[in-house]
């Protein structure tokens, strides 16, 4: 059988490539687990990776062109960049706005800046649903944005 393309990428390594992850920790149990998975799949490739918190998703896009600005502007460029948080949707409109206006900024960014980033931001109904997807032993979806992020960063280093 076929070794998954996933788990082919995973292993490639990524020495010294600096990785930027925002989290916007409106869940703290939640997002320690993403924290958790994303942590991890940085260093199976022997990357570092810096961590900004933030209070939300709607925050996070803002926090990710500051970092990139100023770590830029020190002259220790971030390679790629994470976005992790979770919105949950209530009763109300808002997480409409929060889980649509946060993904657009992301796709604004990552495409204006060529940016390899991975989204983790989960957008879902409950929590059963979000525990599901966050859980490193489950879904793995911190891990999951790191190895996007990382996929389109071997993309942007390769040689054409």
């Amino acid at each position: 059988m076929a070794t998954p393309r996933r788990a082919v990428e995973a292993a490639e390594r990524l020495d010294g490539a600096r990785i930027l992850i925002v989290e916007g920790r409106f869940y703290d149990d939640l997002n320690d687990e993403l924290l958790a998975g994303a942590r991890a799949a940085v260093e199976a490739v022997g990357a570092s990776c810096e961590v900004v918190t933030v209070p939300g998703a709607l925050e996070v896009p803002t926090a990710i062109l500051v970092a990139l600005d100023d770590a830029e502007a020190a002259g220790k460029p971030f390679d790629a960049a994470v976005a992790l948080g979770c919105v949950v949707r209530g009763e109300t409109y808002h997480f409409e706005i929060v889980a649509g206006e946060s993904s657009r900024a992301l796709m604004d960014l990552t495409v204006s800046r060529k940016l390899p980033l991975g989204n983790g931001i989960l957008t879902v109904e409950n929590d059963e649903q979000a525990w599901a997807r966050a859980r490193v032993t489950d879904g793995n979806k911190g891990g999951g944005a790191v190895e996007a992020a990382l996929a389109l960063l071997r993309l942007k280093r390769r040689s054409w």
